[in-house]
């Protein structure tokens, strides 16, 4: 149990025997971390909250629950401030049995999901033909690390990347692969080469409107079944997936699926039959639309836009009127087959936040279908560059996303190259990759997901401040420390910690909260919660370095402080690698 929902348990507890039949029924007083170290470790406000209810001083409901937790509370030191806020100082020999705890557990201190869910997770979705580029950075980075904490919750977890494999550009790439192709570029480079035969194919039909004509012609042929064109567009599946998949391994990122937008295609006009016969669509125009059905407030409703100060509707369209289905029916059948066949209790979509109207209509139908679950839009903002404009090269095209990872390793390599010349080359190629990938994966994770942030090389790869490289040196400096002791010199599960400097127990006080933290991460989908919080810890500890001496120390004090720098680098290990972050033993 954390400690948070120990002090809970226990707040409870007084509420309950000073109210009685008073007390609110299902009231759960919230403990939380202090702001400030100043008021204590902890605080509670749930006097405030329920001196009205019970028509008492909230300063003197408080005072009585503080008198009753002193004679049961024996790991804090309640205290009263303000107008009615409960303060808890914790004791130094608490953190110590904390530390006790996670030095003997793998989890260190991490508790189960109280009830486990079977979640799948929407993320990267690249399209076929085309690379990966900047774009899909925060989907992707953002997707894994959210199935990695969620699977060490004790989540059941499937991951799905819902490539963009099937519209409307397949016409144009059909018949450029039949008449611009050149076959020794494809076999160098398919994803570039396929990619440069959509953009010529693109701009010939901006030239002449009748070939726009022939490339719906070989899209119509596709969609019918013609055996050459599903053979071409199979093959043109298969050599983008090989090319995503040498990233997503640089990435160390991995799908249990590969379900794409053709896998739903036959699932399409049963949907919209379905929804017609049930009322739910209509024709307009000659379109398919759903419209609003009133169950919102207009200020909340997705089928509504204000305009001139008038409630207009804005339909989702799930049929146009030349037949072809859009997005959004191809999100419902997908919605539908992730129930059914994975059983989700709950589905999280990692993309970007202008396709928030998008979900919230999508969500919406599934309500008016009567489908119940819990689903999810992870949103994200943009990636700028430093004119806070969308990340581009220099000539304004989009930044690759295999040219982002070059990059970040060939500057890792000339920093590890400055600060350790002598270290043999492969072993300087491994640590340069986990440092470039870490540091774009961190520069990520450690932003607020809905903000837009600026993409800096020289700061994400800084060896101080809040970057990946300070963290992963850090863990460096942890673990040279270990290397000098002799063998059997520092056994953990004999450690009985002992803790009486200040920056001992901030230390051992920010590492009983990793307990806290990893939770709460998933409750928002908020990984930067977790960046944070590593990188306060390892401040913490180079202050603790600096002020406590370890190898230098002796008896009691040296095992306390050995033990702290283990669970330092525990800690750290486990929490880099929840995001997704491998850290080096030499740097």
């Amino acid at each position: 149990m954390t400690i948070p929902a120990l002090l809970s348990d226990q707040v409870a507890q007084a509420f309950r025997a000073i109210l009685g039949d008073s007390l609110p029924e299902g009231f759960c007083p919230v403990v939380s971390a202090s702001q400030d170290l100043r008021f204590g470790d902890y605080q509670c406000n749930a006097a405030m909250i329920l001196a009205k209810q019970v028509k008492m001083n909230p300063r003197e409901l408080a005072g009585k629950v503080v008198e009753a937790l002193r004679a049961s509370c024996s790991q804090a030191i309640p205290e009263i401030a303000g107008p009615g806020f409960i303060n808890f100082r914790i004791n130094a020999a608490y953190y110590a049995e904390r530390m006790k705890s996670m030095l003997g557990d793998e989890r260190l201190g991490v508790p189960l999901a109280a009830e486990p869910k079977s979640i799948v997770i929407d993320f990267s979705a690249p399209n076929v033909a085309k690379p990966m580029h900047i774009g899909h950075i925060r989907s992707t980075i953002i997707g894994d690390t959210l199935a990695r904490l969620a699977r060490f919750m004790g989540h059941t977890v499937i991951t799905d990347n819902h490539i963009g494999d099937w519209g409307t550009q397949f016409g144009m790439i059909l018949w450029g692969w039949k008449h611009l192709l050149n076959q020794e570029n494809l076999a160098k480079d398919p994803i570039e080469t396929l990619l440069s035969v959509y953009k010529e194919v693109n701009k010939l039909c901006k030239e002449s409107p009748d070939l726009l004509v022939d490339c719906k012609a070989e899209l119509v042929k596709l969609q019918g079944g013609d055996p050459e064109n599903l053979s071409i567009w199979k093959r043109c599946v298969s050599l983008t997936q090989s090319g995503l998949e040498k990233i997503y391994e640089q990435l160390d990122i991995h799908f249990d699926y590969w379900l794409g937008e053709s896998f739903y295609n036959d699932a399409l006009e049963p949907l919209v039959n379905d929804l017609l016969n049930k009322g739910i669509a209509r024709v307009s125009e000659g379109a398919v639309c759903v419209f609003s059905d009133g169950f919102h407030k207009p200020q909340q409703d997705p089928f509504l836009v204000n305009k001139d100060g008038e409630w207009q509707p804005v339909p989702a369209i799930i049929r146009k009127a030349d037949g072809a289905f859009l997005y959004a029916t191809t999100d419902l059948a997908t919605l539908d087959y992730r129930i059914a066949h994975f059983n989700a209790d709950s589905i999280w979509y990692v993309v970007g936040a202008p396709q928030d109207k998008h979900f919230k209509q999508i969500f919406d139908i599934e309500r008016m279908r009567g489908v119940q679950g819990d689903f999810r839009h992870v949103a994200f903002g943009s990636i700028l560059g430093h004119d806070r404009r969308p990340f581009k090269t220099r000539d304004g095209e989009t930044v690759s996303l295999q040219d982002v990872i070059d990059e970040a390793i060939q500057r890792a390599t000339r920093v590890i190259e400055e600060k350790s010349p002598d270290m043999p080359a492969d072993e300087k190629a491994r640590i340069a990759r986990m440092v470039g990938v870490g540091a774009v994966k961190f520069a990520e994770l450690s932003q607020n997901r809905l903000s837009d942030y600026i993409f800096d090389w020289d700061k994400m790869l800084a060896l101080t401040g809040d970057t990946a490289p300070y963290l992963q040196n850090s863990y460096v400096r942890v673990k040279s420390i270990f290397r000098k002791l002799e063998e059997g010199e520092y056994t953990p599960a004999a450690a009985s910690p002992e803790l009486s400097e200040d920056a001992e127990i901030h230390l051992a006080r920010l590492l009983a909260r990793y307990a806290e933290i990893v939770p709460s991460t998933l409750d928002d989908c908020r990984p930067n919660l977790l960046a944070a919080y590593l990188y306060e810890l390892a401040r913490a500890f180079h202050s603790f370095y600096e002020a406590c001496p370890v190898l230098k120390s002796s008896g009691d004090t040296r095992t306390t402080r050995l033990s702290l720098c283990d669970l330092t680098a525990r800690v750290l290990k486990q929490g880099m690698g929840l995001l997704g972050i491998e850290m080096p033993d030499r740097m």
